[in-house]
């Protein structure tokens, strides 16, 4: 017999988020790009990881892998059903990056699978794709300023719009869910929402999660599609190179856990402070 708690809305206006949804989904942001370190706007252009985004997807992969020694993140045990990424070759280095850390032994011990989904794209910027910021600045200056401030109402020439990103990333999200859905049972909103109760341990399987490596302007949309937010408060959120964020779903409810986490990335830092430390002594520089 047909289960109503199992039953997933393909499209229109139905909900996106499957009815009873338990699992979590994790957003990384890809690592430092060439393009990043040049200064010029991405978009959808094909540029590969520096360097140092090549470092900050290492250390992005090993606390993935091992995303419950301290300080924990909020995921489910066990490994993720799938790494979704945007194709770009900057998303799928730092997929690739994490997927190898996971498959180590002393990790998950498997390898995970990689699925790449051009829903996720970055942003299409048009004409200011390759450009350097001061180009556009001096070219597209009240474009820019129009978009930094009003994005509904202006965008990059030949580039995407905010609804037109949200008409692809929304039927991108739907199937991400509905594997996560088709992986585990259906939850209830029948249990407390307010965290630091005890509550009666009951056995449960544990819930699925998956992991999204894109792109700070698609996870923008993104968030605010899952939290059913209007796009003109696109500015609102942050995704530092390499950041976690983590989104639970309890009964079908989104619910934001940890966002932009980056301690992960500390020991660059203290590596570029090393480097720093070391050319002065060779230099004699104070």
């Amino acid at each position: 017999m047909d289960d109503p708690s199992r039953r997933r809305p393909l499209s229109g206006d139905r909900a996106l988020i499957p009815p009873g949804l338990d699992a979590t989904l994790v957003l990384l942001r890809h690592g430092e790009s060439e393009f990043i370190v040049e200064g010029r706007f991405q978009g959808q252009a094909e540029t590969p990881l520096s360097p140092a985004g090549l470092r900050q997807a290492e250390l992005a992969g090993r606390r993935l892998a091992r995303p419950h020694a301290s300080p924990s993140l909020p995921v489910p045990a066990g490994a993720p059903l799938e790494i979704v990424h945007s194709p770009l070759r900057r998303t799928t280095q730092t997929a690739q990056a994490v997927a190898t850390a996971g498959a180590d032994p002393g990790a998950f011990g498997t390898p995970l699978p990689l699925r790449p989904d051009p829903g996720f794209l970055e942003i299409g910027q048009g004409v200011w794709e390759g450009l350097h910021h001061t180009e556009i600045t001096e070219r597209y200056g009240d474009t820019l300023s129009a978009w930094r401030r009003a994005p509904l109402e202006a965008w990059a020439p030949g580039g995407e719009s905010l609804p037109e990103v949200q008409a692809r990333v929304r039927p991108a999200l739907a199937t991400l869910l509905g594997r996560l859905a088709d992986a585990g049972r259906p939850g209830s909103l029948d249990r407390s929402q307010v965290a630091g109760y005890r509550e009666p341990v009951e056995p449960v399987d544990p819930q699925p999660w998956s992991l999204l490596v894109a792109h700070d302007g698609v996870f923008k949309v993104t968030l605010l599609t899952l939290f059913d937010l209007p796009l003109d408060r696109f500015w609102m959120w942050l995704f530092d190179l390499c950041g976690i964020s983590v989104i639970e779903f309890r009964g079908g409810r989104a619910i934001a856990r940890a966002h932009n986490s980056t301690e992960h990335l500390a020991p660059l830092l203290d590596e570029r402070a090393q480097e720093a430390s070391e050319a002065r002594q060779r230099t004699g520089a104070l």
